[in-house]
């Protein structure tokens, strides 16, 4: 396996924002895990699959579907790019849900792992530093607190032109929270040995070289 700098937390706390230029600054590919959830749960939703039906509902499609993320922040879904698509209210719901069930987490355990056996990897997502790279080179924990989490989701969608509330945002990630630490397949939790950051109060720029110096100097 290449080097992978792996960084995990709750939803937004700028996994995606920092690890895009954590990648740029090493010089490493960058990986979207959440994104290939995303991807998944797009993929089921548009076949009509609900999160109370069986595995072999969901196996039926995931053996016809086939993901790939190119680095550039492009995910494609069986050969079309659905990036786009796959960033609104409803898939943050889905990929969350569908996201617990070990069929999924199989499905795309592998491709992920398969990623940083070619390229060194800057990898994002929850469960990458616990599940997905306990072996990780160095692994980040990306905290912030639920006001800011929410202030910045809110934000992301008002930028998209996707209608949405403080309180709806706040009730959003909350509800997320909540669901990812209780799962009972690869729940949110930090690994002992990562590098914990609260981001609530740092700009991107402080985030981004608080993970470098830790990554370069070990502390």
């Amino acid at each position: 396996m290449k080097e992978v700098i792996a960084i995990d937390g709750p939803s937004g706390a700028g996994k995606t924002t920092i690890a895009k230029f954590v990648a740029k600054e090493l010089g490493f590919n960058y990986l979207d895990t959440g994104a290939l959830y995303r991807a998944v749960a797009f993929a089921l939703r548009d076949h009509g699959v609900e999160a109370e039906d069986s595995d072999n509902v969901l196996r039926e499609i995931l053996e016809k579907t086939g993901i790939a993320f190119n680095g550039e922040g492009k995910v494609m879904l069986n050969g079309r790019d659905v990036s786009g698509e796959i960033r609104t209210k409803e898939m943050d719901h889905y990929s969350s849900v569908f996201s617990a069930r070990k069929i999924v987490r199989d499905f795309l355990l592998e491709a992920q792992r398969s990623a940083a056996l070619q390229e060194n990897l800057v990898v994002e997502g929850r469960d990458t530093t616990t599940v997905v790279f306990p072996g990780a080179k160095k692994k980040i924990f990306l905290d912030a607190s639920l006001e800011e989490r929410a202030r910045r989701r809110y934000l992301q969608y008002k930028g998209k032109g996707i209608q949405i509330s403080m309180d709806d945002a706040r009730s959003k990630i909350a509800e997320r929270d909540r669901r990812d630490a209780g799962r009972d397949i690869a729940p949110l939790k930090v690994a002992p040995d990562a590098f914990s950051i609260d981001s609530s109060d740092l700009s991107i720029g402080q985030v981004i070289q608080e993970i470098l110096h830790y990554v370069r100097n070990g502390s």
